[in-house]
């Protein structure tokens, strides 16, 4: 009964991320910690492999459209893989079970979640306002971003958070994505999130694995709901309030952040 609610679990997370963009991270890892009573290091390490594995099918499908931008993908990797094997670092050498090293992820992952809430609620209030498209000879210029250098240190701030927590890189990301590069379109801005999240969450989540920090039985049965959950979730993205269901999930991911806050 246990392994059913897990894939229950995966579906649900799965479903939401197709429905609204916003990151399995930010709902999966308080699930494992709130609900199935995960160790925070456990549900952090697992889940970056299952918003690896999860993302990687968006990537293909958006690339094969030619939405993604590569460039933009690497200039933000190159802040945010290094930040990663440097957080990496530190967790080994002081441990990811010790208690200050726990208590560092619940208050980091508490403060991400409040982010992330913020920052579902600024999309489901300003996101219609995006461009959604633009013309061939201006796309050049809208991926150029406000400085060179704002793209590499917001993936290394990324790259910090997703270790540590393994959330950041969805509603968080496309929010400074679209202050970075303003005229470029949504579904590209979107398309440039999900990519950079690959090689991140794969980074972070191998590393993760290598301190111990990997159930590879849960990852798999939450792989098992997640993939059909997806799947339904963006067929039936056309169909839902996108502004209620996120600023439903805004309420709940800001309760999730303050509860972690208080442990």
């Amino acid at each position: 009964m246990h392994d059913l609610a897990f894939v229950f679990a995966g579906f649900f997370v799965g479903f939401v991320v197709g429905l609204t963009g916003v990151g399995g991270g930010s709902l999966m890892t308080p699930i494992l910690i709130f609900f199935f009573g995960i160790k925070p290091h456990l549900a952090i390490g697992s889940d970056l492999l299952f918003a690896c594995f999860t993302k990687l099918g968006g990537t293909v499908k958006m690339a094969r459209s030619g939405l993604v931008n590569w460039r933009i993908v690497a200039t933000l990797c190159a802040g945010s893989v290094p930040a990663s094997l440097a957080t990496l670092w530190v967790l080994h050498q002081m441990g990811p079970a010790d208690p200050a090293v726990q208590k560092a992820m619940t208050s980091t992952l508490g403060i991400a979640l409040v982010l992330t809430a913020a920052a579902t609620l600024y999309k489901a209030i300003r996101g219609k306002n995006a461009p959604r498209d633009i013309a061939a000879e201006d796309l050049k210029a809208a991926a150029v971003p406000r400085h060179w250098s704002f793209p590499i240190l917001f993936g290394a701030f990324i790259g910090t958070l997703v270790t540590l927590t393994s959330v950041g890189a969805g509603a968080i990301g496309v929010t400074v994505l679209m202050l970075l590069y303003p005229r470029l379109p949504l579904p590209r801005i979107v398309a440039a999130d999900i990519a950079y999240a690959v090689p991140l969450t794969l980074v972070a989540g191998l590393g993760h694995a290598g301190l111990g920090t990997v159930d590879w039985a849960l990852l798999a049965k939450l792989l098992i709901g997640s993939l059909p959950g997806i799947w339904l979730g963006s067929h039936m993205v056309l169909k839902t309030p996108d502004r209620a269901i996120r600023g439903v999930l805004s309420i709940l991911l800001a309760y999730a952040g303050i509860k972690l806050l208080a442990l």
